[in-house]
């Protein structure tokens, strides 16, 4: 292949699109009410969605919905919110408040549409009584750090939330609330998806406790016991101011690869798709995905394509995310062998702290670093990836995608000289 870089970036254009709510909404909406429609929102992809729903709703409506500074979309009916992600901050408390305050006072004959996506854990951060925002906020750091799954993470956020955990559809009982999902966590768990402000929790205070001290993570006393006598625990299945409740998948990141898939199919490279779930650490996917790409089973042209979530355990200070730390584990696995080439990036274009979606790896990277003075290991020793791709112009940035499917992963076994 001639221009993989060009192909593989299509790949992952072509999974972001699949995933915009103008186009995986509209199909999901329910029948107007007869009382009051009632939106709320947060996650990356919320104002979007927002948008998709008064583009097409024929009835009266107004809501609330936060999103993350950038990914705002105009609405005229719907009040649209912008704070601080992935730490939380007091805008987004204040509308996780301002929700709780606008749900009193429903009825059964109205609907209160719920817009989720991820990035809401951080959007929605209404601590649970005792808790102060500035430690959920030290708390969130220690987590980001400390290389815990999403699940930790999420059980976590939902046992220390006064909004979570299904508490934001017990406020609005016994309106009906229907919730529209765009999935950013492996296996599409809804109570997963922005700690699932709208679904029962299956998970414990006794399993949040446990998390903390795995991790070594501290938290206030009176959250401490709070946690240990049970008096934090959130809703549970079988709880009757959930048994209005409709929950809907719209976008998953399945069908952001099947789309990527697709496509490559169209320009005559065979994929596969390896799974939408694969978790563990990024440096260590790195470099099971150099094996998997010595296999003989995948026989050039092909496309090795994946999603989930990789997690990063911090010990350097470098420009670090999960996608760009997997990229130069690749390459450092690969030793610069020829004809591997791969594109790894965020569905939502932040890799990390940074506005960076992810970086291209080439098989001639790690010899140009090596040229212009930079060491991989040491880059990734100290979790700078994007340092590492920036210095190579090999980042890749997209701006605000307005979605958010999770990782994107693609490596292509070339069957020629690029």
């Amino acid at each position: 292949m001639n221009n993989p870089r060009p192909f593989l970036e299509s790949l992952f254009r072509a999974a972001i699109a699949a995933a915009q709510p103008s186009l995986c909404l509209p199909a999901h909406l329910p029948q107007v009410p007869e009382g009051r429609t009632l939106v709320f929102g947060a996650g990356k992809a919320s104002a979007a969605m927002a948008k998709a729903v008064e583009d097409n709703w024929p009835g009266d409506l107004r809501g609330l919905v936060v999103t993350r500074h950038g990914y705002e979309t105009p609405c005229s009916r719907i009040e649209i919110v912008r704070a601080a992600h992935p730490v939380p901050d007091d805008a987004g408390l204040n509308a996780a408040r301002r929700m709780l305050e606008m749900a009193g006072g429903l009825t059964e004959k109205d609907l209160v549409l719920c817009l989720v996506s991820g990035g809401g854990s951080a959007l929605l951060p209404l601590p649970m009584p005792g808790l102060t925002l500035a430690e959920k906020q030290d708390i969130s750091r220690s987590l980001l750090k400390c290389g815990a799954a999403i699940g930790e993470m999420n059980c976590v956020r939902r046992h220390l939330s006064s909004i979570k955990g299904g508490r934001l559809a017990a406020a609005c009982f016994p309106a009906k609330v229907v919730t529209l999902l765009i999935s950013d966590v492996p296996g599409d768990n809804p109570m997963d998806i922005a700690s699932g402000p709208t679904v029962a929790d299956t998970t414990t205070c006794a399993d949040a406790l446990s998390i903390l001290e795995k991790y070594k993570i501290g938290v206030p006393s009176s959250v401490r016991k709070a946690l240990a006598d049970g008096t934090a625990e959130s809703v549970k299945p079988g709880d009757p101011r959930l048994e209005n409740g409709i929950v809907k998948l719209i976008a998953t990141p399945r069908m952001a690869l099947e789309k990527a898939a697709a496509l490559a199919e169209a320009n005559g490279v065979r994929p596969h798709i390896l799974g939408d779930a694969l978790e563990g650490e990024a440096r260590k996917l790195g470099r099971d995905m150099a094996s998997l790409a010595e296999e003989a089973r995948f026989k050039p042209p092909c496309v090795l394509l994946s999603g989930g979530e990789t997690t990063v355990t911090v010990t350097g200070n470098g420009r670090g995310g999960r996608n760009v730390e997997f990229l130069l584990s690749l390459g450092l696995a690969l030793k610069g062998r020829g004809r591997v080439y791969a594109l790894a990036g965020d569905t939502d274009g932040v890799d990390g702290m940074e506005e960076i979606a992810g970086a291209y790896l080439a098989p001639d990277s790690l010899a140009r670093a090596r040229a212009a003075g930079i060491d991989p290991a040491a880059s990734l020793a100290n979790n700078d990836g994007h340092g590492f791709f920036q210095s190579l112009g090999d980042s890749i940035v997209t701006g605000p995608t307005l979605t958010n499917v999770n990782d994107f992963r693609a490596v292509l076994l070339d069957d020629a000289p690029g």
